[in-house]
């Protein structure tokens, strides 16, 4: 018979499943952590109470040795990214500060499964338990992580549930055309009484400032640094005017009145990220919703401004020269260019003339005549005096040009036609494809008719694309009209020397035929001849 072995059994000091130690000499470092997820009144009372209750469940037990107390006011738990407080009891856990996270329940540690888990095995890993009061949960439990896992879920469904009901109550109120804008952060509106936007008359100057001068030919670039220059402050209250806010401001068609709501949409409910609305979903723009700072006419206008020089690139607005863009070769349709002729000695001289000229071996070079820039001004001097002297009468003469711009009804007429027409070819196509599903068909002949169907509705969309660009270019070419008579009706006397300011305004382009004939296009389409005075033409 065997020896029988000697086995000695030495306790346990530290419970697996709760947070007690068996000895008094060994205190537990505790920390609790509190949050609320808004700044409303009644969410910050349950915040204080929060703070309080954990500030004193902790000191009540003696085993206990009280650390703090972390919070977070004011921010969503669904991920633990711009949580400070939270992040700093972790770094703190991590750093053998704490032994112990006190917190009221799994919702309120996190609302995503995987933040939450991360955090706990991560916490596990360096000796720290979590206790959720509410769901009773010892994370150094057998049973912890699995009931973690499933209550983090369902915290995580909730705060989908949650996402999706705050989405649809806005998308609800974009139905029912309200709107809302980050006023803080918009220039020229401030909330109403009525909730709807209201004009601030000092900031809708700067707004109209900033049309006016793209529509004078400056460049965006040009803009914001004069803006910053003259020291007015940005929407969001800074010194230094970006390019893109003045594009957002001069593309925005808030600015007319209207909303074009939900332009951007919430991707992921975890990250809260931010997406373009590219016809992911639906999209409602609302039609004289809230007074306007900038009529239709001049908004299109610059609309279709910033569409023509994002095709021709930036060479058509040039920071270096009022005429860099504007000045077209009659010959060959280049545009001229600035070039300095004797640029190192005592003859240096600049002129523009015709990029043609540097055409490529083999071909004809444009022998259309170079133009000082004095030149150019003078030719634009006598242009405009020609319309200034007869001012009236040139005024009245636009006034059937707007009459035929202000109206749209051939448009309007046709565009709804096509559109009863497109819905007609789209049933068709439908009915033909569902009843090629039922039934055996040829599928040569099927092919066939579906290939005509198809071709007659894209033609038809195709002409609905048309007219509309027709409807934008009638409503800017009645802005460009609107603009050269206000511009007209405000200059009293004939110009005696070159105002670049009225040349930005006024001037679509100059076509150079020859020292004789030279047309000076106006912005509201009517074109003046003129030429070099005599005593100033070149030899040669």
């Amino acid at each position: 018979m065997s020896k029988k072995t000697n086995i000695t059994v030495i306790p346990a000091t530290i419970s697996m499943h709760t947070t007690q130690t068996f000895s008094p000499v060994n205190k537990r470092r505790v920390a609790a952590y509190a949050r609320v997820s808004t700044d409303s009144e009644e969410q910050g009372t349950s915040f204080t109470a929060q703070v309080d209750y954990y500030t004193n469940y902790i000191a009540e037990r003696p085993e206990w040795q009280f650390v703090s107390v972390y919070t977070d006011e004011g921010v969503s738990a669904v991920n633990t990214k711009k949580r400070e407080g939270f992040k700093r009891m972790i770094a703190e856990a991590l750093a053998g500060k704490i032994d112990l996270i006190v917190t009221k329940s799994v919702s309120r540690f996190a609302r995503n499964t995987v933040d939450s888990l991360n955090t706990i095995r991560q916490l596990k890993e360096h000796g720290v338990e979590c206790f959720f009061e509410k769901e009773a949960i010892w994370t150094f439990d057998g049973k912890g992580e699995l009931l973690i896992t499933i209550m983090s879920s369902l915290a995580q469904e909730e705060s989908r549930s949650i996402s999706a009901n705050v989405t649809w109550g806005q998308r609800k109120r974009f139905a029912d055309g309200k709107i809302s804008l980050a006023y803080k952060r918009f220039l020229g509106y401030e909330k109403g009484a009525d909730d709807r936007p209201k004009i601030i008359e000092s900031e809708a100057k700067i707004v109209r400032e900033i049309y006016q001068m793209y529509l004078q030919s400056m460049t965006i670039r040009q803009i914001a640094a004069t803006l910053t220059e003259r020291k007015i402050p940005t929407p969001g209250g800074k010194e230094i005017w970006a390019t893109s806010t003045v594009r957002s401001i001069l593309s925005n068609e808030k600015y007319k009145g209207d909303a074009l709501l939900q332009k951007t949409f919430c991707e992921d409910f975890l990250t809260k990220k931010m997406v373009k609305n590219e016809g992911q979903v639906p999209q409602y723009y609302v039609e004289e919703s809230h007074p306007a700072i900038i009529s239709p006419e001049i908004f299109e206008l610059v609309q279709y401004e910033l569409e023509k020089n994002a095709y021709l690139g930036s060479s058509r607005r040039s920071n270096a020269s009022p005429f860099s863009g504007k000045i077209i070769c009659g010959a060959c349709g280049e545009v001229f260019g600035s070039k300095t002729w004797h640029s190192t000695d005592a003859y240096k001289k600049k002129v523009w003339q015709c990029n043609g000229k540097y055409r490529k071996r083999g071909i004809p070079k444009c022998q259309t005549p170079h133009l000082s820039a004095e030149q150019l001004q003078e030719v634009f001097v006598d242009a405009f005096n020609k319309i200034i002297s007869d001012r009236e009468r040139y005024i009245n003469a636009l006034d059937p040009v707007l009459e035929m711009l202000s109206t749209s009804a051939d448009i309007e007429s046709e565009a709804e036609i096509l559109n009863e027409r497109c819905m007609r070819l789209h049933s068709q196509m439908e009915a033909l494809v569902a009843e090629n599903a039922r039934h055996c068909q040829d599928q040569a002949e099927y092919q066939k008719r579906y290939a005509d169907l198809n071709s007659r509705y894209e033609s038809v969309k195709e002409r609905l694309v048309e007219l509309d660009s027709e409807r934008q270019s009638r409503l800017a070419r009645k802005g460009k009209v609107l603009q050269f008579i206000e511009t007209l009706r405000g200059r009293e006397s004939l110009l005696e020397c070159f105002d670049e300011t009225l040349w930005r305004a006024t001037v679509e382009s100059v076509t150079v035929y020859s020292l004789d004939c030279l047309r000076v296009k106006f912005r509201d389409g009517r074109e003046v001849e003129v030429c070099v005075k005599p005593h100033e033409k070149r030899k040669g």
